[in-house]
């Protein structure tokens, strides 16, 4: 049996070429386009935010609060610099891809 396993460190990643790629993205397309799970996920989000790596802001929408992400300059000197250069020292094996 092969579990599938993404490091956090990938995780992040995806979750900033995802935001780079679309400039800002809803919380429900951002975990959708990253396969990620919001209950399970949500820590990595929110300790991404935290570091101001990616921005949150928070949009009225009728009686509804729609949540958004886009990468701060912060989070996309981090992809530049050390993730997209971890990635090739350390790829991922197809299984995590």
């Amino acid at each position: 049996m092969v579990h599938e396993y993404r490091d956090r460190i990938y995780i992040r990643k995806d979750v900033l070429l995802k935001l780079y790629e679309y400039g800002e993205l809803n919380q429900s397309k951002l975990m959708s386009y990253c396969g990620l799970n919001n209950v399970k996920h949500r820590e990595i989000i929110e300790e991404m935010v935290r570091k101001e790596i990616i921005l949150r802001t928070e949009e009225a929408w009728g009686n509804k609060i729609i949540i958004k992400y886009r990468a701060s300059e912060k989070g996309r000197q981090i992809l530049r610099e050390i993730l997209e250069p971890y990635e090739e020292f350390f790829p991922r094996s197809e299984t995590d891809r």
